[in-house]
């Protein structure tokens, strides 16, 4: 019988409880003045997770209105006094993006009108962080965001796998960026019976690195979809072609540039083994599910006789549960930085991790001054 692999957090996050004295040693902090936690959202369902945020650090989730008037208007109001204070305010992001985003921009220029001393935004889903990067003559909305962020009195970001690690540069005051990683290997680990007969796949070759990176750690086998359908970020006009070419243009004998062939996806094809094998799917995001059923029918066809998804950010939009029940997947497993009690409802495919004690480790470090370095412990670049 193979020895079960020991991963990095085994001991901190075994079966997602903290280990003997940790609730106490989080308790002693929260008892202390000097900090208060909100939740920024207006609604009951995406404050699920700021109250197991709480309970872990022993505190109460401070006293605020967060609500819309008949106008649409977003309103906060703080119910306490938080002058001279470190305030975390944790803002899950619900399927309305744009209310969700205004309820933290203004919860937090209250909380700096109010004199606190630090605010530290804890987004565990940063919103449009697909929207880093140009395209055409659209503009990187993730930059606009993290300075209306700044602009309203952010002093520090705690958030988990951002889409792109760059998008931490945007920022002017320091970002925490953690990792579902360990969270997740664990559930292969537990979860799957059988998981030392699994191979690791990436459905399309920009996964490569994560999926190696949890197949490295797991020592399992990888396995890379080729050819996928549907158009990738890579594949997406970035400007470079505009303005468009004038067939009539003169053009200066020595500026002229050689002709490119036009892209074309090949043949869709599975890099790797796995005929009669556990294939797990791994991804940051799982929003619109098109791709992963796609996949997941290849992987069906080349053999494979379970099929999981493991994703970070499970936010399920449009016909995401319907699509995932009538499909080949066996399995969803996300974390629960978004709310999808509602998806969960629609599909008991999907299944939930939850990651507030690595959230709430992360809020007491930063109060207390303690070094961040435990909570990236063999924590590898490419997760």
């Amino acid at each position: 019988m193979p020895r079960k692999l020991l991963l990095p957090y085994k001991s901190v996050f075994s079966h997602f409880r903290a280990p003997r004295g940790l609730h106490e040693s989080l308790a002693m902090n929260a008892a202390r003045s000097g900090y208060r936690v909100f939740s920024a959202n207006s609604t009951a369902a995406s404050t699920e997770l700021a109250k197991k945020i709480t309970e872990r650090l022993g505190a109460e989730l401070g006293k605020s209105l967060v609500y819309q008037e008949t106008n649409g208007e977003t309103r906060v109001e703080i119910k306490e006094s938080v002058r001279g204070q470190d305030i975390f305010i944790i803002q899950t992001i619900p399927r309305d993006v744009n209310t969700a985003v205004m309820e933290l921009l203004i919860m937090a220029y209250a909380l700096k009108t109010s004199c606190a001393r630090n605010i530290i935004g804890v987004i565990p889903y940063f919103p449009y962080s697909k929207q880093s990067k140009m395209r055409k003559r659209g503009s990187i909305v993730c930059k606009l965001l993290a300075s209306m962020l700044a602009k309203a009195g952010l002093t520090h970001i705690i958030t988990m796998d951002l889409h792109q690690k760059e998008i931490q540069g945007f920022f002017s005051f320091p970002v925490d960026n953690l990792r579902a990683s360990p969270f997740l290997l664990q559930y292969i680990q537990e979860e799957i019976p059988d998981y030392r007969n699994a191979v690791i796949v990436a459905k399309s070759p920009g996964a490569a690195k994560r999926a190696q990176s949890y197949a490295e750690r797991l020592r399992l086998g990888l396995a890379v979809i080729h050819g996928e359908a549907q158009c990738t970020e890579q594949d997406m006009d970035d400007g470079r072609h505009s303005p468009p070419t004038l067939k009539n243009a003169t053009v200066h004998p020595g500026l002229e540039l050689p002709l490119m062939m036009a892209k074309e996806k090949p043949p869709i094809t599975v890099v790797g083994d796995v005929g009669g094998r556990i294939a797990i799917i791994v991804d940051d995001i799982i929003d619109d599910v098109e791709s992963f059923v796609a996949a997941a029918e290849i992987l069906k066809e080349r053999g494979a006789y379970k099929i999981f998804v493991m994703a970070t950010h499970g936010l399920l939009s449009a016909d995401a549960p319907r699509l995932i029940e009538e499909s080949s997947i066996d399995e969803v497993v996300v974390t629960n930085t978004v709310p999808h009690e509602v998806q969960k409802l629609q599909c008991p495919k999907i299944k939930t991790v939850d990651i507030s004690l690595i959230l709430s480790e992360a809020i007491r470090r930063i109060h207390n001054g303690e070094s961040m370095a435990y909570l990236f412990r063999n924590i590898t670049v490419d997760d």
